[in-house]
């Protein structure tokens, strides 16, 4: 066994120590300040990756971990570190993605504190169980760390408390459902509103037969929901080619309200886990771009309306871009039911924005890819005076900051979010102005 000191966290959820030779030890479950025994799992030319043996002397940042599953699930990997510890490293992740990767020589005085959760339980809005393949009949859970071998769960703590066993009532309901049959369903999605009563059940399924008013009553009385739909997809599961959309029970969508205002989704539209953590996202864009009730406005990656909305009541004009379809109706229904007016393009970013004409500020909310370079070069044609980038990837940020500033832009302050505690992923808004 070898111990050492652990100093830092790394972006992936490990912890890392030295070597007396140097080499960086990658390991899992620990935390900064740690001293630790340890096995090596993998030995490589400039690094190891290690397990905990033992934890020699623990350091003041480790708390007990709050979930049962915590080290066999690989959601949660950070439950046994507090909240400033998690917040302290998601900075120092998007400082040194910019400082590498961006080439910002001051990164470390243009990125803010981060924004910490106002929860570090119960808040997500949507969780996603996966269905074991492996069992002979239908059980929930959550792929372990690092595999494709699901954990079956009962509860999740990241849900609101009063729906946190919502993954036993939909597990016992879905297998005396399906009996012997095989249902097609491939994953099931939950839905829990933190600012109004909406619950929804969402079924993956593929297409085919499906017993939709029996698993509507039965799944009505498992959980008790406003809308339980199915989803039927087809190809790769990675993929989700949505094939369609049933309503098997309620209204057939999902409400929220989002800094006041009410905002409907469909099942496959993309909305933030995180409320409060989107109203702060909202908030820091607002004040990144700063519109001044004349200016012209793009909104790429528009989503259902999360940024759309609070800008079209500050804007003289809107024009957002979404390419799901199922986004670009739920955007127009939301406008609609907020009195707002956008002009909403459904369409792919890069190709849609050179038509467009000029616009004095931006927004964009890419994938966790980023930005294709073609949105850079088309960016830089229509020239906004400032753009709020909203990333949820500190690499792709980074490499998306370098190819804006040879645009034009330059980075003049990144504010990382904690939209996901317990885990090392960090939302950042970042602001570029025209130089």
């Amino acid at each position: 066994m070898i111990e050492v000191d652990v100093h830092r966290l790394a972006y992936g959820g490990d912890a890392i120590a030295r070597l007396e030779d140097g080499r960086a030890v990658f390991v899992a479950g620990a935390c900064p300040g740690d001293r630790v025994a340890l096995r090596v799992t993998e030995e490589h030319e400039r690094y190891l990756k290690a397990d905990v043996v033992q934890i020699l002397t623990p350091s003041p940042s480790r708390v007990v971990p709050f979930c049962p599953y915590f080290g066999s699930c690989g959601g949660c990997s950070w439950q046994h570190i507090d909240a400033m510890t998690q917040a302290d490293a998601k900075r120092s992740f998007v400082v040194d993605a910019l400082s590498r990767i961006g080439r910002v020589h001051d990164a470390e005085a243009r990125v803010m504190p981060t924004v910490v959760s106002t929860r570090a339980l119960g808040y997500r809005n949507k969780i996603e169980l996966v269905v074991d393949p492996a069992a002979d009949r239908i059980r929930l859970g959550y792929h372990r760390a690092g595999s494709a071998d699901v954990i079956p769960v009962e509860s999740c703590p990241l849900l609101p408390l009063k729906r946190s066993k919502a993954p036993k009532a939909l597990g016992g309901a879905l297998r005396y459902l399906a009996g012997e049959t095989d249902l097609g369903i491939t994953r099931v999605g939950i839905r829990v509103a933190t600012n109004t009563r909406d619950v929804e059940i969402a079924l993956w399924t593929t297409p085919g037969p499906f017993p939709r008013a029996a698993a509507a009553k039965m799944l009505a009385q498992a959980v008790p929901a406003t809308s339980i739909v199915r989803v039927l997809t087809k190809g790769p599961t990675k993929e989700r080619r949505i094939a369609g959309v049933e309503v098997l029970g309620g209204k057939g969508f999902w409400r929220e309200r989002l800094a006041g205002r009410p905002l409907s989704l469909s099942a496959p539209s993309f909305f933030q886990v995180n409320t409060p953590g989107a109203e702060d996202l909202i908030r820091l864009v607002l004040s990144a771009l700063e519109p001044d009730g004349s200016d012209r406005i793009l909104d790429l990656y528009a989503g259902a309306g999360t940024f759309t909305l609070p800008l079209a009541e500050r804007a003289g004009e809107v024009v957002a871009v979404e390419a799901a379809g199922s986004a670009v109706r739920d955007l127009r229904r939301n406008l609609e039911d907020n009195s707002t007016w956008a002009d909403v393009i459904g369409g792919d970013a890069a190709r849609e924005i050179a038509e467009l004409g000029h616009f004095d500020l931006a927004v964009v909310d890419p994938p966790r890819s980023g930005l294709d370079e073609r949105v850079i070069e088309s960016l830089a044609k229509v020239r906004p005076r400032a753009i709020a980038y909203v990333s949820c990837d500190p690499s792709t940020l980074a490499r998306d900051t370098e190819r804006l500033q040879r645009a034009g832009f330059a980075l003049t302050a990144a504010t990382p979010v904690d939209l996901f505690p317990q885990t090392y992923h960090v939302e950042t808004v970042a602001r570029f102005e025209r130089v």
